[in-house]
């Protein structure tokens, strides 16, 4: 598979949250995950296991979520996309309590393809949009 492929396998089967699972045959043993935040930059070691308990805990926590990929693009080993992801808060996440109401996520990452599987990906979520979403669904 090309690295476009393996990445739009991994967002239709892993991501979406349809089959985390699947994370095993996409994913290397040890995946550097770069989180930026801001202009921080925090790098940490993800497994397969622990991307799919991730994904596991989104749908706790959000229900079964649309995911609508709005940019994909790849060049060499790299793969860019954006994408929105649209779920229902059920569950408490960071101290908020269910409202059963929409929240929306914005993110973007480039992932880095070695040896058929992601090695490496640098992610950017709108935190900041998230949080403003669970504090107005904490107070309606």
């Amino acid at each position: 598979m090309t690295p476009e492929q393996i990445v739009k396998k991994f967002f239709e089967e892993v991501r979406s949250g349809n089959n985390p699972d699947y994370a095993t045959e996409l994913m290397a043993d040890q995946v550097l995950a770069h989180q930026v935040i801001s202009e921080e930059e925090l790098t940490v070691k993800r497994t397969p296991k622990d991307y799919a308990d991730h994904v596991k805990e989104m749908i706790e926590v959000y229900g079964k979520f649309s995911l609508e990929i709005q940019e994909f693009m790849g060049q060499g080993n790299k793969v860019y996309v954006r994408w929105k992801q649209v779920g229902t808060h059920v569950g408490e996440v960071d101290g908020y309590q269910p409202t059963s109401l929409p929240v929306i996520e914005i993110a973007s990452a480039v992932y880095r393809i070695e040896d058929g599987k992601i090695a490496e990906y640098w992610i950017q979520i709108d935190r900041e949009g998230i949080e403003k979403q669970l504090n107005r669904n904490k107070s309606q």
